[in-house]
């Protein structure tokens, strides 16, 4: 009989930062008043360091606050106005406490309603022009509220919970002793962490709430996957694919999908489904991004959402027939005359069809227009802004010229595009129509995004070979691309002998044939991904047989056109 698995704990330096070894400096002050924008000042700053369950040191200093102690004030704190005036101003207490502190930024700053004694030590920073050191913080309070139910006590406010876990400190309205009843309040949440998994910093950073039984059960299924970059695939009893991820670390990546640092239901529920996780090793961080793509297009995973359908999104073409039309298509077989796109939804197809109809007397009709059999015009025929060819109006060079200067646009030059909508954007807005600028606005903006994406992609594609190198740590990682395809990856450890590196990995590289089109022999998002590692700094090219180069007066060249938040009216600029 086979044995059950039993649910694997992972290593805690596989996982992140123990919380047995992080650093936790516990805050609290004391006030005039509750918002230092509306005048209340600092009088009283405690603190207390501990690490591994051991007050390493403490802070406490009195303030000056800059203004009158309230009666009320020195009623509940026991702070009078004598005890403060002779106390040092917030700007030099400042100084001393982020030096308590300490310089590292890992350390984790703890306050029981954060916001608030955070609150005010940055608006002292601001006020004094001191740096705030941005540490990471930890409230108790929205803490306690997941792990101590209104069962077992009356309230979440400080004074309970540090009766309710038996603290050695009660709070008294005092800044250090406030904060030594924090921490032994933070030491009963960490024993209540145990059962959820939550065993390092970086977990209860993401800390919502409790694992699933599912996940827990799980743990087992990150045994034995190596701790090198690649691409993990979930998958059912049925070996159907789950979700598919990339990772530089596979068992430290899987291994989080079964603790509480992992809160999206949809993931949740995959791991209930999983079955196993199957590894697949990847030689550098860009052959991990190209295969999770080819994966998520080759399996279609159930629960990834993103890029799934990367395959489907939109484009526009200006089609091969005798009287050719801007068509929004789903995908490019490389017979059009020019292309834009890809674009992330239909909408935005549309608006940059309709630009370079407004641009161009291109028709607008699906219909197969026959010399032999015309047909009446419509009215755009009538408006000036297509030549009527279906009624024989144009004949197939005429037309011929419009559909010329259309491509010639769409693929290099856009700037009869952008000339024509600024021109007429400038107008309607001198006119104060603003709603119909903002349509245009739209349209120019959808255009010049398609074009950008559609001409990097072309520029690439025609490129037949093309070997790049970047240095990453101690190895260099070095890239073969082939008509806009990764045809192969590797990283050469120092000490190799480069030019027989380079020779074996070219020699093994994908044999990749040409294509027509924007994306011939990858999709576009691949073809991006590699041009985003391509474009990096430090990128050295090896080799390169053709020119890789955009158009003089491409579409990058307007990109600023594409900044318009659309939410917001149109406005003359």
């Amino acid at each position: 009989m086979a044995q059950p698995h039993l649910p694997m704990q992972a290593t805690l330096d596989e996982l992140g930062t123990p919380l047995s070894a992080t650093t936790f400096v516990v805050v609290d002050l004391e006030t005039t008043g509750s918002r230092p924008d509306r005048g209340a000042g600092i009088t009283e700053i405690g603190a207390v360091k501990v690490c591994g369950g051991e007050v390493l040191a403490e802070f406490e200093t009195l303030v000056d606050p800059g203004e009158p102690v309230p009666p009320f004030i020195t009623l509940l704190t026991g702070i009078s106005q004598a005890m403060v005036d002779s106390a040092p101003p917030v700007a030099a207490v400042l100084p001393d406490f982020l030096s308590f502190v300490g310089p590292d930024p890992t350390i984790v700053l703890v306050a029981h309603n954060a916001p608030f004694d955070i609150g005010f030590l940055k608006s002292a920073c601001a006020a004094h022009d001191v740096d705030w050191p941005g540490y990471p913080v930890l409230d108790t309070l929205p803490l306690a509220r997941r792990l101590v139910s209104r069962n077992e006590i009356t309230n979440h406010k400080l004074a309970t919970l540090a009766g309710f876990f038996g603290a050695a400190d009660q709070p008294t309205h005092r800044a250090l002793a406030d904060a030594r009843a924090t921490a032994g309040v933070l030491h009963g949440l960490f024993e209540r962490l145990g059962p959820y998994g939550v065993q390092t910093w970086e977990e209860l950073r993401s800390f919502r709430s409790a694992p699933t039984p599912a996940q827990r059960g799980k743990r087992h299924l990150a045994e034995g996957l190596p701790q090198k970059p690649g691409v993990y695939v979930f998958e059912d009893a049925a070996g159907a694919a789950l979700y598919v991820g990339k990772s530089t670390n596979l068992r430290k990546r899987v291994q989080s999908y079964f603790t509480a640092s992992e809160t999206r239901s949809r993931v949740r529920e995959m791991v209930g489904l999983a079955e196993r996780v199957t590894p697949i090793v990847c030689g550098t961080a860009l052959e991990a991004e190209v295969r999770e793509l080819r994966l998520i297009t080759e399996r279609s995973p159930t629960y990834n959402r993103r890029s799934r359908n990367a395959e489907r999104l939109p484009w526009v073409e200006l089609t091969r027939e005798t009287f050719p039309r801007l068509s929004v298509v789903r995908r490019t077989d490389g017979d059009a005359h020019a292309y834009l796109g890809p674009f992330s939804s239909v909408r935005e197809a549309e608006l940059a069809r309709e630009a370079v109809h407004q641009t161009f007397r291109i028709r607008q009709c699906t219909q197969r227009i026959k010399a032999s059999r015309p047909v009446r015009a419509c009215a755009l025929a009538g408006m000036g802004r297509c030549g009527a060819p279906c009624e024989g109006a144009e004949d197939v060079e005429e037309y011929s010229a419009h559909t010329a200067a259309a491509a010639h646009a769409m693929s290099a030059d856009v700037s009869p595009v952008v000339e024509a909508l600024t021109a007429h954007i400038a107008d309607l807005a001198g006119q104060l129509r603003y709603e119909e600028a903002a349509v245009h606005r739209d349209r120019l903006a959808a255009f010049v995004k398609g074009a950008t994406r559609a001409q990097r992609l072309q520029a690439i594609a025609t490129v037949a070979h093309l070997v790049a190198a970047r240095p990453d740590g101690p190895d260099w990682e070095l890239c073969v691309v082939r008509h806009g395809r990764l045809a192969g990856t590797a990283r050469m450890p120092p000490g190799s002998d480069p030019h027989s590196f380079l020779k074996a990995l070219v020699d093994t590289a994908e044999t990749v044939a040409p294509g027509r089109g924007p994306a011939p022999r990858a999709s576009a998002a691949e073809t991006e991904c590699v041009l985003r590692w391509l474009e990096g700094p430090l990128v050295r090219l090896l080799e390169l047989e053709h020119d890789w180069a955009s158009p003089l007066n491409g579409a990058q060249k307007y990109l600023g056109l594409t900044d318009w938040d659309r939410a917001a009216p149109f406005t003359q600029r």
